[in-house]
């Protein structure tokens, strides 16, 4: 016959149950790790993943973008970047997204001069691209920097394709796709509009 169990004793060595305020506490992320980026002119900047942390940056980057530049990003005119926008942008899904930010720690705030992100699309096996840099940051490796960066990435997840819309007068980046191995197309509805692809 097995000894009975008594319930009134505690058991030798059990852990003690969390505190009340702890059990269902909200667990804030992890900073994401940054590796430094020296620019052609000597500067050092941060690339790191996006966090939800930077929507102001990410707001204050947006008012420094001239028209065009915002022109070629979203392929239409915005005059400013809305909060839900931004939020929307910091907090992805690691899932189906991956973006990351050079962060400028020279000043204070801390500023964001470049943003790429890539967005999977897991029916067709493939990801969306974007690359966007600060005027007075251009020509200074930040691109191809973000590009390589979104590169590997693709290739960790094996994704068969990698693709992105960039219109035709933005030549520094038709060239730095090509440099990195993408081939290109004429969109034929959208005059104006290559699309580039990479295949795995």
């Amino acid at each position: 016959m097995q000894p009975a169990i008594d319930f009134a004793s505690p058991i030798r060595n059990a852990p003690l149950p969390p505190r009340s305020n702890q059990r269902f506490a909200r667990t804030e992320p992890a900073p994401a790790a940054a590796d430094p980026v020296t620019t052609r002119d000597g500067r050092v900047l941060h690339l790191r993943s996006i966090e939800p942390g930077d929507v102001a940056a990410l707001r204050r980057c947006f008012t420094r973008l001239p028209a065009e530049d915002i022109r070629r990003r979203f392929m239409h005119t915005l005059t400013e970047l809305p909060e839900p926008m931004a939020r929307r942008l910091c907090h992805i899904d690691p899932s189906t997204e991956a973006a990351f930010v050079l962060v400028d720690d020279n000043v204070a705030p801390a500023e964001l001069r470049g943003v790429g992100r890539i967005f999977i699309d897991e029916a067709t096996d493939s990801a969306e691209f974007s690359v966007l840099v600060e005027r007075e940051w251009t020509r200074l490796g930040l691109g191809a920097e973000l590009m390589r960066r979104l590169v590997a990435t693709y290739r960790e997840r094996g994704l068969a394709e990698l693709w992105g819309y960039v219109l035709v007068e933005n030549r520094p980046m038709l060239a730095l796709c090509s440099e990195l191995g993408f081939s290109s197309r004429m969109v034929p509805d959208e005059p104006g509009v290559a699309q580039i692809t990479l295949r795995l």
